[in-house]
């Protein structure tokens, strides 16, 4: 039965979703809220089996397929935590754009297990099939508002280039396992040390799987799908495509990359090189031409993206650590920036151009100051946290004698601050366009004002979670 206890939360959670599934059918729409307090619970319910799962050295079961350890147990925390503020960012937004239905929580929640398995998975396939569940997810929330063209042809875009992708990916997992005979991890990183050295059809396989990864990264160039995804989805909904399902591109990077194929690390390092400075250049410089801020903000996702990549490229312990907390880091900030673009929202009114944040400190002074936080963050200021997440991966960079690549970042990243700086200058310079109140609820303000204060909080006091990463990996 002890597989089944390490499993757990993947096994409550399944269960969960087809309850909240089932009673979401019996409910009328004034009595939704039943379905998102399920839904809440539900994610309560998981972290507490995941906690009661923890285990202090890595344990492989289910023949081989599925692994738990402390680093997977600790980004499964960080996952219900960042899908529970997507909920509560969520909720009056949904009810006051008539789209507060059970579909949006069942699909994300189905998209977290997804995330779930990709965490714990110790084969190719296991990774696959939760690869796949987490894509189905995305596809039917991106097309969840049914009234909008926009949605729809985002969605088709995205289908359309995500099963390309994944296919890529299948097709690379395939021709490993005709090299090695095997698709378990472990197996697959002592079969592919041979006297002869790495085979050819191994590094094919592995182009086509860096490929897979990249894509689901968004790094250039198979970003295509990332801005227009962004733009067309609803609010809700690009709010959870920009942070959650980034935890499950680090899981997928760091258990195939790096604990699969580590024998060929000297050929995927090159291959990253390639996508980081990529992401890195045409990430910052064409969001600089942005007046959509989605779009700026998918723009600069795939510019974060390339720093994420750059401890995976250190090669390093110290290197996965610092790309393990730049994700952690990153996507907390990506859940405050569109969190702030639902709370200027209103019934009619979507504040996602760049005008649409004129003059916000003359309408409320303390969430413009909030939004400079994650603006300031995000552009890597001290003391906010995405100064210490740059920094510990161009260390990592510099330890490894990669110095030329963490020069090429920090000039990257002072391009970027322009555009980022350009949004505080309209929130505190700029006359207001638009002078109506903030309409929101006052458990969404309140969550947000913490979330943008943490930025601050985990900056000023960054060894936590430095030490929790360094603790896990």
């Amino acid at each position: 039965m002890n597989q089944y206890w390490l499993a757990a939360p993947e096994i409550f959670l399944a269960g969960a979703i087809c309850a909240v599934l089932l009673v979401d059918v019996f409910l009328r729409p004034e009595q939704r809220q039943i379905t998102y307090l399920l839904a809440m619970l539900a994610l309560i319910g998981a972290a507490l089996a995941s906690i009661m799962a923890i285990v202090q050295q890595p344990v492989v079961t289910f023949s081989g397929s599925f692994v738990m350890d402390p680093a997977g147990g600790a980004l499964k925390l960080i996952a219900y935590l960042l899908v529970a503020l997507v909920f509560l960012y969520s909720r009056n937004y949904l009810e006051e754009h008539d789209l507060f239905k059970g579909e949006f929580f069942v699909l994300a929640l189905f998209g977290l297990l997804g995330i779930m398995v990709m965490i714990s998975a110790h084969s190719m396939l296991t990774m696959y099939l939760g690869l796949e569940l987490l894509s189905l997810s995305l596809y039917a929330l991106v097309a969840f508002n049914r009234d909008s063209a926009l949605a729809a042809e985002s969605a088709m875009k995205y289908f359309v280039l995500g099963a390309i992708a994944s296919g890529t990916l299948l097709y690379g997992i395939s021709l490993l396992y005709g090299v090695t005979g095997t698709i378990e991890f472990s197996a697959l990183a002592a079969g592919l040390v041979t006297d002869a050295g790495i085979s050819l059809p191994a590094v094919l396989g592995l182009v086509f799987i860096v490929v897979g990864v990249a894509f689901k990264f968004g790094a250039v160039p198979f970003h295509m799908w990332l801005p227009d995804v962004y733009e067309g989805s609803p609010t809700p909904v690009t709010l959870y495509i920009g942070s959650v399902p980034k935890i499950a591109a680090f899981a997928l990077t760091w258990r195939v990359l790096v604990e699969a194929l580590g024998p060929m690390q000297a050929s995927w390092q090159g291959m990253l090189i390639v996508l980081c400075v990529l992401s890195l250049l045409i990430g910052n410089i064409v969001a600089i031409a942005q007046t959509n801020l989605k779009r700026m903000l998918a723009y600069s996702t795939i510019s974060h993206v390339g720093f994420i990549l750059m401890g995976f490229i250190a090669g390093t312990e110290e290197g996965i650590e610092a790309a393990m907390y730049y994700t952690m880091t990153y996507v907390l900030m990506a859940a405050a920036a569109f969190g702030m673009i639902i709370v200027l929202s209103r019934r009619g009114y979507e504040a996602e151009r760049l005008e649409d944040f004129k003059g916000l400190s003359q309408r409320s002074l303390w969430f413009a100051l909030m939004m400079t936080l994650i603006m300031l963050s995000m552009a890597g200021v001290p003391p906010l946290v995405g100064f210490f997440a740059k920094f510990t991966v161009l260390n990592a960079l510099v330890t490894a004698s990669q110095t030329w690549l963490a020069v090429f970042g920090v000039v990257m990243a002072v391009v970027g601050a322009y555009y980022y700086l350009r949004v505080v200058w309209y929130m505190f310079f700029e006359d207001a366009t638009d002078r109506a109140p903030l309409s929101s609820a006052l458990d969404l303000r309140l969550v947000m004002s913490v979330n943008c204060l943490l930025l601050l909080g985990l900056g000023v006091f960054p060894g936590f979670l430095l030490d929790l990463c360094a603790r896990v990996l």
